[in-house]
């Protein structure tokens, strides 16, 4: 008896811990929602303390005139880098509203009708065609995962610069766009081959149809189809997009993969909230898990010039938005890969900011339809003077309005409680335990200085740098280090 009890009592120690958070702990959905509330609600509270946003009887106003400290002109300095930091405001309020309004951490999605009513859809993935191997095993997996949910009127269409010799199959359609092609408006890169498709001798697809826009990389979940047909079979709304998350499967770099954490927050927080409130692209979309109606988009077209070539989603969605589409938040998350190395990450980063920054300053654009992203834009771009803040703040205090410093002390919490976010969201307590659940989350906010460096770097190059050029990241996990 007492042998068996030690071997049960070891058995129970040997258990890793995320098999016994598997066994013991079973979260609701509103639960967890509710303590990632009461997490973020405790994180701004003290962090709102300690930057002097909240301050609890008198407050410490005993500043020096800074104007006869500094200088009248140093001092205006300082005053403008404190404002700067209201460029970052309203997609931080977007940020808050999203992740705390609605449920963060929802159940598996349920369809709301037969797969087999759903309307003819088409998966379109847009490739240089460097990547072959890649490109055939994840067409096979996505193909597989249609089969999976029951979708019967599909297609997968591959669209390529360079042949890649496709297997042949009924459900597969490989798109070589031809060498000689040219737009009309002289579209390049991305939105060239995407153009291409919808040009009449190439498209198949009939208005009431649907297309869904992956990346070469981007894999497939059950909940996303799911959540893709629901919203086909809605029909209410032309475009949607969901949530992407990049630490499934293998890590190939863990510093770009936690750094890219804040981009799943930015999806649950202010993706979600302005399609879900506004149904409009208030601060535009990304280029991959894009879902628009065939006839829509061959309206809206991707035939923008050199302006809209190097971000061809952000161009695309302010059309739409400037001619009244309508879009909606997709539930269920799609898989993607970080960038391999931190050259790619910069790179990245870097092509970003300057497509962004061809939109924001094109006149085919009305400001009254890119005042948020011009917003979004300016406070990326300003990085480099923004963070100075944290130094000068300590070493030239200035006084201000404690409304002004509250809501500095807001744009700061928000920003770190998106990498915490995004790390409980990416990755499973039950897979990793207990131990290594925590090491994600203290390696998230490591990354953040190194972010900012980088970020800095990407601004300043892309602000100085040749802006219509495309950089295509190195997807071959064969051909790069694990790091």
């Amino acid at each position: 008896m007492v042998g068996a009890s030690i071997s049960k009592v070891a058995e129970v120690f040997t258990v890793s811990r995320g098999d016994f958070f598997s066994k013991h702990i079973n979260l609701s959905s509103n639960v967890k929602h509710a303590l990632h509330c009461a997490l973020f609600i405790t994180l701004l509270f003290v962090f709102e303390i300690f930057a002097g946003g909240l301050c609890f009887g008198s407050c410490d106003t005993n500043y020096a005139d800074p104007f006869e400290e500094y200088g009248y002109i140093p001092a205006i300095f300082l005053y403008l880098l404190r404002f700067l930091t209201f460029l970052a405001l309203p997609q931080c309020l977007c940020n808050c509203f999203g992740l705390l309004f609605f449920n963060a951490f929802p159940e598996k999605v349920q369809l709301k009708g037969s797969p087999l009513l759903a309307p003819f859809i088409s998966i379109r993935v847009v490739t240089r065609g460097d990547y072959p191997e890649l490109v055939k095993n994840n067409v096979n997996r996505n193909m597989n995962a249609c089969l999976d949910v029951g979708l019967e009127n599909f297609l997968l269409e591959v669209v390529t610069d360079k042949p890649l010799n496709l297997p042949r199959h009924p459900r597969i359609r490989e798109i070589v766009v031809p060498s000689t092609y040219r737009t009309k408006s002289g579209a390049l890169f991305k939105a060239r081959a995407l153009q291409y498709c919808l040009e009449d001798d190439v498209n198949v697809l009939s208005d009431s149809d649907w297309i869904v826009h992956l990346d070469e990389e981007t894999i497939l979940t059950e909940n996303s189809l799911k959540g893709v047909i629901n919203f086909v079979l809605d029909g209410k709304y032309q475009f949607g997009q969901g949530m992407i998350t990049y630490a499934n499967e293998n890590v190939v770099n863990w510093m770009t993969t936690l750094a890219d954490c804040f981009r799943v927050a930015d999806d649950m927080g202010k993706l979600r909230f302005q399609f879900q409130i506004f149904h409009r692209p208030l601060f535009s979309w990304k280029g991959s898990y894009v879902v628009t109606q065939a006839g829509a988009e061959r309206k809206v077209s991707f035939d923008h010039g050199l302006d809209g070539s190097v971000a061809e989603d952000c161009f695309f969605s302010m059309v739409a938005y400037k001619e009244g589409y309508t879009f909606n938040f997709i539930e269920g998350e799609m898989w993607e890969k970080s960038p391999f190395t931190l050259w790619d990450f910069l790179q990245q980063r870097k092509r970003w900011l300057q497509g962004i920054f061809l939109v924001v300053h094109s006149p085919v654009i009305p400001f009254r339809n890119k005042v948020f992203l011009a917003c979004a834009l300016y406070s990326w771009a300003t990085i480099p003077l923004s963070t100075s803040n944290i130094i000068l703040a300590g070493l030239c205090p200035i006084p201000c309005w404690q409304i002004i410093n509250f809501l500095c002390a807001f744009v700061g919490a928000m920003n770190i409680y998106m990498y915490i976010f995004g790390v409980i969201k990416s990755f499973s307590l039950y897979r990793l335990g207990f131990f290594k659940f925590c090491l994600c989350l203290v390696g998230a906010l490591c990354t953040v200085p190194i972010n900012i460096v980088i970020e800095n770097i990407a601004v300043i190059w892309g602000c100085f740098g040749k802006k219509h050029h495309f950089y295509v990241v190195n997807k071959d996990i064969k051909s790069t280090l694990t790091v």
